[in-house]
């Protein structure tokens, strides 16, 4: 298994292709398994950066577009299913590459992660308290059930603080996050995409400019007609949350533009951060790199 990760905007699309494009040359089928959480979502193509057919070139790709806009990501769910793609791939004799930036969601294939089931129950009550309450009464309980949570926690995030009380509420509690020392799942080959900091910064604005003028706007306006606003995850997806304020007049496109490219920016500093821990990564430098660089680096790793 080959992992290619990295933060928004580095290349890693572009790369996973280039790479099973290489190990079929060499007679080895290979397959693309998405682990970028908003390409879960049918529809939602524009702002996730979503490879069309057409840019697949011909390379098979599963977890993309197997989640309605009103359905609540679950990294658990998630991990159940792109492993069983994974073993099917290679049960084929091929090789899968994992492809994307959504830290957990990646960590969740690639090392022994456990994850705590849903309580509906409970979490319709923690929702209702959060409504009533507000936020400071529910993060004093976490604090009180789990302080290393509370300390972590952005408590500005009802989803998140809900989640993670639902979690610390219930007897087996267990904690998704990234130990020190992960133990693999498979053995994987991982490569960390690096892209200079000031360059990163620039692309991602620019990014966000480019998403708008393809016609964002006008996505997520069919999006809302198939219920995006009642959809817990797909709705805050950075760009879909900017491009709902337009269409209801609390925003400008410009000012949308910039609040995505802001938010953007601060994503692509946590994706730093957590893939940063991949201790035994490969860290390729991708610094200036176009597409025929990238596919050049594909050339250099698989010869």
């Amino acid at each position: 298994m080959i992992a290619v990760v990295g933060a928004t905007g580095t290349g890693k699309s572009d790369l996973g292709i280039a790479l099973a494009e290489r190990l079929r040359a060499s007679g080895r089928p290979a397959e693309i398994v998405n682990a970028d959480a908003m390409q879960l979502y049918r529809g939602m193509d524009i702002g996730t950066a979503k490879l069309t057919v057409a840019e697949r070139r011909g390379v098979p790709h599963h977890q993309l577009d197997v989640l309605d806009v009103t359905d609540e990501a679950s990294v658990a769910a998630y991990q159940r299913d792109a492993r069983a793609e994974i073993d099917a791939i290679h049960g084929r004799g091929g090789v899968a590459i994992l492809v994307g930036g959504s830290g957990l969601y990646v960590s969740a294939v690639l090392f022994d992660l456990a994850f705590p089931g849903t309580d509906p129950e409970l979490r319709a009550q923690l929702e209702r308290e959060h409504d009533e309450l507000g936020p400071g009464i529910l993060l004093e309980r976490l604090r009180a059930l789990d302080p290393t949570a509370a300390a972590t926690i952005d408590a500005r995030n009802p989803r998140r603080l809900i989640r993670a009380l639902e979690i610390a509420s219930r007897s087996e509690v267990v904690t998704p996050s990234l130990p020190s020392a992960p133990r693999a799942w498979r053995p994987a080959r991982i490569l960390h995409l690096h892209r200079e900091r000031q360059q990163l910064i620039a692309g991602l604005h620019e990014r966000a400019a480019r998403m708008f003028a393809a016609g964002l706007v006008d996505e997520v306006d069919a999006l809302r007609e198939q219920g995006l606003e009642r959809g817990r995850t797909a709705r805050a997806a950075i760009g879909y949350s900017q491009a709902l304020e337009v269409l209801r007049g609390e925003s400008t496109v410009a000012q949308a533009v910039e609040a995505t490219g802001i938010a953007t920016r601060k994503y692509a500093r946590r994706q730093v951060s957590w893939f940063r821990r991949y201790a035994d990564a490969e860290v390729l430098d991708v610094t200036g790199a176009d597409r025929t660089a990238l596919t050049e680096t594909a050339r250099r790793i698989v010869p």
